[in-house]
């Protein structure tokens, strides 16, 4: 993306990490990914509607944190309801909504069967919310999703044969798949989701550890989350913090491509900046607190995660300095060593634009045997380095100071999101 010149020293060195560390990482998750796919993926020809036979088919409870949800509720637990699972319940917790969210709830209790409904007077935040529907849980297995996705019938039995499969499996993240792609904005999330996030963690399956399960579609095993306390309630992401925690203690994590959960994500450039600050916020938060944790030797494995993520953080830092440069070079005259001639994309801008569609290539042809129509949004994610990788470093750059500055134990409640233009 940006250009060498004849620049030597410290300047030479931020180019050349600015330009090689996305390059390096985005071939080891598709070198990884593809692993992943061939491995264990192609094990599974049915797709998601042929999960495998289970040993067992114990209870299961179904979380639903909701916070002013009506427009979408109805629509959520009708779907749980066609959940192809044998013995389960849903349990929807009411966080404190103040719209109709909590009186559609009773009336939909009504009408299903499974469904139960927990009321809280005011707004505690997810973290809390997950916590009482998991005491309120009748089974040993929890699936948890937001109040506004939509569940393929069939994934709760995808998500179960993981828990089933090994007594050391903690949680299982699902496959999120976006709903609105009507603008540049949501058609490049597709895109995202396909190739970043869901071949990201193919490839962090196969080198260790999961930076995070997927906080709208993820299972656990209620002995995992005894042992770490539940959920922390003053974690801005509350998902990752308790996938960190969850390794740390030695807990298996895993990811399963067939359990589709479809959602609703941000088309506005202020929703996608809110949303992906308070990642990048969370992000920060975990390694904060848990870094000095997971160097010890016994807990190695974590040691990629926290290696990748970290030099991330450097990176966007490093980008957010050179365009810093580049400007003041602009207002006035600076030193030979510190002069940046250029930040429009050249030889190197071409190298990282083609990589990018190589992984957009390799991660839609794993994905497109779960949502059709992925290569109709296959030329648009050439815009993505561009747009999203400067969001990505402008809001960790904005995080960092958040999240250091932030005071251990503040109670962290919904926001209602953006989620987009509907259809």
């Amino acid at each position: 993306m940006l250009s060498w010149g004849d620049m030597t020293g410290p300047l030479a060195v931020m180019f050349n990490f600015a330009f090689y560390f996305p390059l390096f990482m985005a071939w080891i998750w598709i070198v990884a990914g593809l692993w992943y796919h061939f491995h264990w993926e192609r094990k599974s020809p049915g797709g998601p509607e042929s999960p495998p036979p289970l040993p067992a088919t114990p209870p299961c409870s179904i979380l639903v944190p909701c916070f002013n949800e009506a427009q979408n509720v109805r629509e959520t637990m009708t779907w749980l309801a066609q959940t192809e699972y044998p013995d389960f319940e849903i349990i929807a917790i009411n966080d404190g909504s103040s719209d109709e969210t909590g009186v559609l709830l009773d009336a939909l209790a009504a009408e299903i069967p499974r469904l139960r409904v927990i009321h809280f007077a005011s707004n505690q935040g997810k973290a809390m919310a997950l916590r009482m529907g998991a005491l309120a849980a009748r089974s040993e297995y929890l699936v948890c999703i937001d109040g506004d996705a939509v569940l393929h019938p069939c994934a709760v039995h995808w998500l179960m044969h993981h828990l089933l499969s090994g007594p050391r499996v903690g949680a299982v993240t699902g496959n999120p798949c976006i709903r609105n792609r009507s603008t540049l904005l949501g058609r490049l999330q597709v895109g995202e989701f396909s190739s970043i996030i869901g071949l990201i963690k193919r490839a962090q399956r196969i080198y260790g550890r999961i930076f995070t399960v997927s906080g709208v579609v993820s299972a656990f095993r209620k002995a995992a989350l005894q042992r770490n306390s539940y959920w922390n309630t003053d974690m801005v992401t509350e998902d990752i913090d308790l996938t960190w925690l969850i390794q740390a203690d030695h807990w298996d994590v895993r990811y399963e491509p067939n359990a589709l959960c479809w959602i609703w994500m941000p088309e506005t450039l202020r929703g996608l900046w809110r949303q992906r600050l308070r990642w990048a916020q969370g992000g920060v938060e975990v390694l904060r607190r848990y870094a000095a944790r997971v160097l010890s030797w016994r807990r190695r494995r974590m040691w990629g995660l926290l290696a990748e993520y970290s030099l991330s953080v450097v990176w966007a830092y490093t980008m957010a300095f050179i365009f810093l440069l580049y400007f003041l070079g602009l207002a006035v005259e600076m030193p030979p060593a510190l002069t940046v001639t250029t930040v429009l994309p050249r030889w190197n801008g071409v190298i990282l634009g083609c990589t990018c569609l190589v992984q957009f290539g390799v991660s839609m042809m794993m994905d497109s045997r779960y949502e059709k129509g992925l290569w109709r949004d296959y030329f648009w994610v050439i815009w993505y380095p561009l747009a999203f990788w400067l969001i990505s470093m402008a809001t960790t750059v904005v995080a960092v100071p958040k999240a250091l500055l932030k005071r251990r134990g503040t109670r962290a409640v919904w926001v209602s999101p953006d989620r987009g233009l509907r259809p």
